[in-house]
């Protein structure tokens, strides 16, 4: 059986270091930690749970996996599991994967060394084949992501119609050119899938053929928005409304019409996602789909908690409501 000097050993660096690693010291560089991890992988190492217990190095932690802490939707969902978590008697550690796959993995690999007892994914940058054998070392929790079939339960919202609702309502304002933008590619898999199936929907039924030009993968911040309407506003054969992915993006598309001089929505209609405080602030005021943030967050906490309390709790998917909110942006 390995030992930690064997993972000292393998990973070229002190005993002092890798228990840093282990017991989570702040002070260790991402590059020495990443060495740790792959050594105890490598050796199948994994520190004693029981021992740690009694010197008080293991605690109620569950783990949030989370793309990026900057933006706002994501800000409130921690902040309400962290507050439904806390009542519990447990507490919340935060990571951030910047969409990046090794970062996920490298956080899903605290299961194995007992950092985190359990790990919420609020969205998923790895193939699942790569996720689920982590599921030996503890329970996972999706929220705001979900599969077709879920060997782990699942907190979420009907993205489809969320969408579709959202584009029906442009096109009963009467806009026949309503331009789409998305948080990842417009394919028929990936991230936004759902999304992006609910705006084709409601396109079709309104015998509305999908313009490529105006469809804008990859967009995310304010920053994004306010490229988009630059580039819409240079076009010959322009949109009349604008489905955003976000309540960010549509701020960063109402900046720039205020700098351009553009009308909303006498000259382009825009409809947001999430419903952040934000949507009620700006000018006009943001029609945008309503996903209720807080309730998600506080069942991912609650459903985890279950599953660490009690492995033979059943396995369910939690679909929360959706709603368009009706402002002035449209």
């Amino acid at each position: 059986m390995a030992t930690i000097m064997d993972v000292a050993k393998l990973s070229g660096l002190s005993k002092t270091t890798v228990s840093r690693v282990i017991n989570n010291h702040a002070y260790v560089s991402e590059e020495k930690r990443m060495l740790v991890l792959k050594a105890m992988e490598e050796l199948d190492y994994y520190p004693n749970p029981a021992a740690r217990r009694l010197r008080g190095q293991l605690t109620t932690t569950i783990g949030v996996i989370i793309p990026k802490i900057t933006n706002p939707f994501f800000a409130y969902l921690v902040d309400a599991i962290e507050q439904t978590a806390y009542e519990k008697g447990y507490q919340v550690m935060i990571f951030q994967s910047n969409e990046d796959p090794v970062k996920e993995l490298s956080f899903l690999s605290l299961l194995k060394t007992k950092q985190v007892d359990g790990i919420i994914m609020t969205a998923i940058e790895n193939e699942w084949e790569k996720i689920e054998p982590f599921l030996a070392y503890g329970p996972i929790v999706l929220c705001n992501e979900y599969m077709n079939e879920p060997a782990v339960p699942v907190i979420k919202m009907d993205q489809f119609k969320g969408t579709y609702m959202g584009v029906k309502h442009l096109i009963e304002r009467g806009h026949q050119k309503i331009a789409y933008c998305t948080g990842g590619l417009f394919a028929e898999e990936g991230k936004d899938r759902d999304r992006n199936r609910g705006y084709q929907k409601a396109l079709e039924e309104a015998g509305i053929t999908v313009n490529p030009n105006w469809v804008f993968v990859d967009r995310h911040t304010i920053e994004d928005g306010k490229q988009v309407l630059k580039k819409i506003m240079k076009m010959e054969n322009r949109p009349t409304a604008v489905f955003t992915g976000s309540d960010e993006i549509a701020a960063g598309m109402m900046a720039e019409a205020t700098e351009l001089g553009i009308r909303i929505p006498e000259e382009i209609a825009i409809i947001g996602f999430d419903d952040q405080p934000l949507a009620a602030l700006l000018t006009p005021k943001l029609t945008t789909v309503r996903q209720p943030v807080d309730q998600m967050g506080q069942k991912a906490a609650e459903v985890i908690i279950e599953q660490l309390q009690d492995e033979t709790v059943a396995i369910c998917q939690y679909e929360l409501p959706i709603e368009v909110i009706i402002r002035h942006s449209t």
